[in-house]
């Protein structure tokens, strides 16, 4: 029988690796992470959704109910084609032409169902897989910025690709294969013991379970092998996105060859895995097709005897062969799916713990929109440590009246780019108040407070799109008017103009294809139309050379006109028109006043001063 051969086929073994060992705690494994799954395919209040998995399951069940009834049609063709076989049923009478007939229809309508049910499906799924995603994107964005700055790219999208894979993995074998292939089996039994007897059961069930005894222990080993290779090929891809991020200082250092080598290194690690994989993949291969081929044989065997004792018709012959095959042809994939199941689980618990990942800035269920009455902030004895071993802020009180430009300077490490994001609250304060128009920030909503404050920082990251995009960001659905009215008032309209693509010119990932002064202007142009009432500008111009800084310094002039600005310098020229300088050293003010002033004073500030006057360093 041609059947037979089919029987062998062997487990697959996807070549890209699906999956990792997780670098961090999985917070969701097993039943847990199924659980956390059903919700999205039986979700409140979608009525649709939910008949779609009940046609599904029905179609499912009519499927199995054909493909369990098919080779009864197969065993009475058979039968027809020699009368005189003791075997000879009812379906005889249909003459072998009409049974054949019905034979090929019922394989068709198996397919046919199984198809279907795919497709009425399918809308489950990716609705299922849309929203997971969504929800995990919309997380990773509400997570701060503590657990961004110790987390890699490369790494965190993985995470996301990996987990929803693993669901939709989950979703087309769990219930479509595993499921189907427990009642495929059940029926065919319950068939083996009604037309035959229980020794051909008892073959099948120790076939079958010294099959997934087999399987299940062979692939837990190979499980560890298969971790590693993962592994390898988690470093090997992060080491080539951070390659590729990097690609400027790449060609400055002339490390093309250094960084090839790194590459090269981590895809020998797991090349070296892979083959491990692949040799190990071999050995399950082998002894899965040799327990199915003994399980084969013997029942063929118990048929044979039975048709030479006249106890069987060839047909019976026929129709225990077609079963045989019909129960082995999914078991071979089964040591495949039992490895992908677990590792999708593994994959989605990672997924569903970055889910569990609570933010340390976390909105109060009361809070309340902040209410703006000019934009007046002041910190009252302000505390903050990144490591509460090493403070860095010291019992801070400052005030910035509304409309006032106020420049915090100080030496590196001294505080001042903390301060900025404790108002934009990417963190939150270990002591003390920080306020907005007499609003302790804590207490209002995280949408008000970012809307209230724009910011221009000293590399002005774009986005790989167009230059109106990127301006048209800060503000949702902004009009081309608007857009251009901002990049006129950020003195960048002629430029963009006198570019061949206008405002439709690609600016290339992070803006690479713009220069330093030309990204500023940008963003001066973004945070402009998004019209905050709070402007913070944290060495918006330390990364230019002077004309271009001088340039910009006239528009962020013109910007913080009728606003409160706080300007986080390095630069002591950039901010000697500044109402009031204040000077912070190790945490704390140390100095205040105005540039006249503070130069009379001839303290902190006046040392720094000369010192860049002089071009020696701070």
């Amino acid at each position: 029988m041609t059947a037979t051969a089919d029987a062998q086929q062997p487990s697959l073994d996807p070549g890209s690796p699906p999956a990792h060992s997780p670098a961090d705690p999985v917070a969701a494994t097993g039943w847990s992470t199924i659980r956390r799954v059903g919700p999205y395919l039986w979700p409140e209040g979608e009525t649709g959704i939910k008949v779609r998995v009940i046609t599904a399951l029905v179609l499912l069940l009519i499927a199995k109910l054909i493909a369990v009834g098919t080779p009864l049609l197969y065993k009475a063709a058979v039968d027809a084609l020699a009368p005189s076989d003791a075997g000879s049923g009812w379906l005889v009478g249909f003459g072998a032409i009409g049974l054949t007939v019905a034979y090929g229809m019922a394989r068709l309508m198996n397919v046919g169902f199984q198809q279907l049910r795919d497709a009425v499906f399918a809308v489950v799924g990716q609705r299922a897989l849309r929203r997971l995603a969504l929800e995990t994107f919309t997380h990773i964005h509400r997570l701060s910025l503590s657990y961004h700055l110790t987390r890699k790219t490369g790494g965190l999208s993985r995470i996301i690709e990996r987990g929803v894979k693993g669901v939709d993995f989950l979703l087309r074998f769990l219930l479509f294969s595993v499921g189907p292939l427990v009642l495929e089996l059940v029926l065919i039994s319950a068939i083996m013991v009604a037309l035959f007897d229980l020794r051909y059961l008892a073959t099948i069930v120790v076939t079958i379970a010294l099959y997934v005894w087999f399987t299940f222990k062979v692939t837990e080993w190979r499980v560890r092998i298969r971790r590693e290779m993962n592994d390898q090929d988690t470093d090997a891809n992060q080491k080539a996105i951070d390659s590729l991020l990097n690609f400027e200082t790449v060609k400055y250092f002339n490390a093309e060859a250094r960084e090839a080598q790194r590459y090269d290194g981590a895809m020998r690690r797991y090349e070296s895995a892979a083959l491990k994989t692949a040799y190990s993949l071999s050995f399950l291969n082998f002894g899965q097709t040799a327990l199915i081929t003994a399980g084969l044989v013997a029942v063929m065997v118990l048929a044979a005897l039975g048709v030479e004792s006249g106890d069987l018709s060839v047909g019976d012959f026929v129709m225990v062969n077609a079963y045989m095959i019909q129960i082995t042809m999914p078991l071979n994939f089964l040591g495949t799916v039992y490895r992908e199941i677990r590792q999708s689980l593994v994959d989605m618990g990672e997924m569903f713990g970055l889910l569990g990942q609570k933010p340390d800035v976390v909105e109060a269920a009361d809070a309340t929109p902040l209410v703006l009455r000019g934009g007046t902030v002041r910190l009252e004895q302000v505390r903050f440590a990144y490591d509460p071993a090493r403070p860095i802020l010291k019992g801070i009180t400052l005030e910035v009246r509304a409309g006032q430009k106020v420049a915090l300077v100080g030496h590196s490490g001294s505080g001042k780019s903390t301060i900025g994001r404790l108002l934009f609250r990417f963190y939150d304060v270990t002591g003390g108040r920080l306020l907005i128009d007499e609003q302790d920030i804590r207490t209002v909503t995280l949408d008000s407070l970012h809307a209230a404050i724009g910011v221009v920082p000293q590399d002005t990251v774009l986005f790989n799109d167009s230059i109106f995009y990127n301006i048209a960001y800060g503000k949702d659905h902004a009009t081309r008017a608007e857009v251009e009215a901002a990049a006129r008032a950020a003195r960048i309209h002629d430029f963009v103009l006198s570019l061949p693509e206008g405002y439709e010119t690609q600016v290339g990932e992070r803006g690479l294809k713009l220069s330093g002064g030309e990204k500023q202007r940008v963003g001066i142009a973004r945070t402009l139309l998004k019209n905050p009432a709070i402007l913070l500008l944290d060495e918006a111009t330390s990364a230019l050379d002077s004309q271009t800084e001088r340039d910009i310094q006239d528009s962020l002039r013109a910007m913080g006109q009728g606003r409160t600005v706080i300007t986080i310098a390095h630069r002591l020229s950039t901010v000697v028109d500044a109402d009031r300088i204040v000077v912070l050293d190790s945490g704390e003010i140390v100095e205040e006043g105005t540039h006249e002033a503070l130069l009379a004073r001839r303290g902190r500030y006046a040392a720094m001063w000369t010192r860049q006057a002089s071009d020696l360093p701070v």
